[in-house]
């Protein structure tokens, strides 16, 4: 019977060895949707990444301002320029046009470095339309302000002589500058062409051949 007991013992000695105090480790779960998922939003990320590249460079060629273009006056090849802006978001005027935009007027006094747009366009322009005229002064210094540049506005300022009598008085509230000429080699005179209404040029002229007349800018009129 002593001999039947050993085997009962010697099982009891194992169980009570470092091998019966581990735990049971359970298979590791594979979960095949979140590595997809991961693969996903990678590709996904190069692709956001490539067409902000590819976006980044897509740029269309538009029309820029170079010189000052007063409001009436035409569009001339040497003040225009081409220039490369987004595809998308401005309402620009594009190179391809530039034959329909030379001989066409300004609406409005364009500023260099302006991007052209429709709005800023006519076909025809009411400061040079019926009952206007354009009209040359030839000033001394004095007269006219330095740093006159076409587009600019003006008054026409009747100033009498010494010999005639008379005040002072305005011929011409808002004279566009229609160009503005080098001063005379002798530094005496300059030479600008202004818009006025038909009615009062030639009063302008008379007065202007006889050297009295003076020309005030306008800053604030555009």
């Amino acid at each position: 019977m002593r001999t039947s007991e050993k085997p009962a013992a010697d099982a009891a000695a194992g169980l009570s060895g470092p091998a019966s105090r581990k735990l049971p480790v359970p298979p590791r779960e594979r979960k095949p949707a979140l590595a997809a998922l991961a693969v996903l939003l990678i590709l996904g990320g190069a692709l956001a990444t490539t067409l902000l590249v590819l976006r980044s460079g897509d740029r269309v060629s538009a029309i820029r301002v170079t010189q000052q273009i007063g409001a009436g006056q035409k569009f001339t090849a040497q003040a225009l320029e081409e220039v490369k802006i987004a595809a998308e978001g401005v309402d620009y005027v594009s190179w391809s046009q530039l034959d329909q935009v030379v001989g066409s007027f300004a609406a409005v006094t364009i500023l260099p470095g302006t991007l052209l747009t429709n709005q800023m366009g006519a076909k025809a322009s009411s400061e040079l339309g019926e009952g206007k005229a354009t009209v040359g002064l030839a000033l001394k210094p004095g007269q006219m302000p330095a740093g006159l540049k076409e587009g600019d506005r003006v008054q026409l300022v009747h100033v009498p002589s010494r010999a005639s009598q008379g005040e002072s008085r305005v011929l011409a509230a808002s004279a566009l500058v229609f160009s503005v000429g080098d001063k005379s080699r002798t530094g005496n005179s300059g030479q600008i062409t202004v818009v006025v209404d038909s009615s009062a040029s030639p009063e302008i002229v008379a007065f202007a051949s006889s050297g009295e007349i003076a020309v005030a800018e306008l800053p604030g009129a555009r």
